[in-house]
């Protein structure tokens, strides 16, 4: 029980949850999710981190059985601050995260999933923000990565879930696998992000978090600011490396 971290193979990291019955996290478990991403993204051997859960679901939120058990208001304040802490994680990992969500992703799953890079789903996979039933607010920012902002609004209102199969069509999913496939075909995406050059991965990845936001504002600053990365690929030698490579593959009978 917990979170654990392995390598299935070389460059792709795997941290799994795994918090029964239903994968709420205590504030302990957010806080070793947060530090279990920025361990495997910071490891210079892996190229990708791929986010999984045991169980019935991929993340039921907050654990509110701690909440009510605690006196005072230090479990609210650690669960805000565990939660902020994992969600960060992902998405400031320096590598790419891939999640491969079944089940129910409620309440800070979709904190973690609306910050992951990719996402796989199983047909059976749903995604909400029941906040407003739980006496909660919380992750419409997340979830507003995921679908529209009319939709984002109405599904938190109302606590209604979405199917992977509306989210695939939002283009938020990358793709909707049977539950026994889900597992192969996440780490088949991550195994192909992994295959990338390290350096240019990680350069991609500050890259494509810097400009978000500036893309909407002003398209020209926002490619000035990826051109930097680039300058930096070419100094590095990474560009040239790769580009070495990839002419040596063309050349090949």
């Amino acid at each position: 029980m917990g979170v654990s971290t392995t390598v299935p193979e070389p460059g792709v990291a795997v941290v799994a949850v795994d918090y029964p019955p239903v994968n709420a996290l205590p504030v302990r478990g957010w806080y070793d999710l947060a530090d279990a991403v920025r361990r495997a993204g910071a490891d210079p051997g892996n190229r990708c981190v791929l986010l999984t859960a045991a169980g019935r679901g991929f993340n039921a939120g907050v654990d509110i059985k701690e909440l009510r058990r605690a006196a005072g208001h230090a479990a609210l304040l650690g669960a805000n601050r565990g939660c902020a802490a994992a969600f960060a994680a992902v998405y400031d990992c320096e590598v790419p995260v891939v999640a491969a969500v079944h089940g129910y992703c409620l309440g800070g799953g979709i904190g973690l999933v609306g910050n992951a890079d990719a996402i796989v789903a199983s047909e059976d996979a749903v995604f909400g923000l029941p906040e407003l039933d739980r006496g909660a607010l919380g992750a419409a920012t997340h979830l507003a990565r995921l679908v529209p902002r009319h939709l984002m609004r109405a599904l938190y209102y109302t606590s209604r879930t979405a199917t992977a199969d509306e989210l695939h069509r939002h283009g938020s999913v990358w793709s909707v696998v049977p539950r026994a496939d889900l597992d192969r075909t996440a780490l088949a995406l991550a195994r192909e992000i992994a295959a990338k050059d390290g350096t240019l991965l990680r350069l991609a990845k500050a890259a494509i978090n810097g400009i978000e936001g500036l893309d909407a504002v002003d398209v020209r600053r926002s490619y000035r600011y990826e051109q930097g990365f680039t300058f930096e690929a070419a100094l590095d030698g990474v560009a040239q490396r790769v580009r070495d490579a990839f002419d040596d593959r063309e050349r090949r009978p």
